[in-house]
């Protein structure tokens, strides 16, 4: 099953600069078989289910093994059955509909 995730995951007991610990996930993003994309609260994740949160995991241990006595992740999990929809293709809908209506 393909799915999307908004993945936020936050170090706990590390100081305010968590910029570290956020980098050190994307090599793991980068040798998953998943497709990622960062934003400012987090990571766009989408890709099969099981590769996706084996991912998550990974990136929880990578942060856990760099000194983080504890971790908060918050996940948004969508899934679709009816058709294929990447991330992109969301996006891009959306503004299409925004060019149409500022014309």
């Amino acid at each position: 099953m393909q799915v999307s995730v908004d993945f936020c995951l936050i170090p706990l007991g590390v100081g305010v600069s968590l910029a570290k610990y956020i980098a050190a996930c994307k090599p793991i993003l980068d040798q998953a078989t998943v497709s990622w994309e960062l934003h400012a609260y987090g990571t766009l994740i989408e890709g099969d289910w099981d590769d996706v949160f084996t991912a998550i995991k990974a990136c929880h241990q990578k942060v856990h093994e760099m000194g983080a006595p504890r971790i908060t992740t918050t996940l948004k999990v969508g899934t679709r059955t009816d058709k294929e929809q990447t991330m992109s293709d969301k996006v891009d809908s959306v503004m299409k509909l925004w060019h149409e209506t500022a014309e």
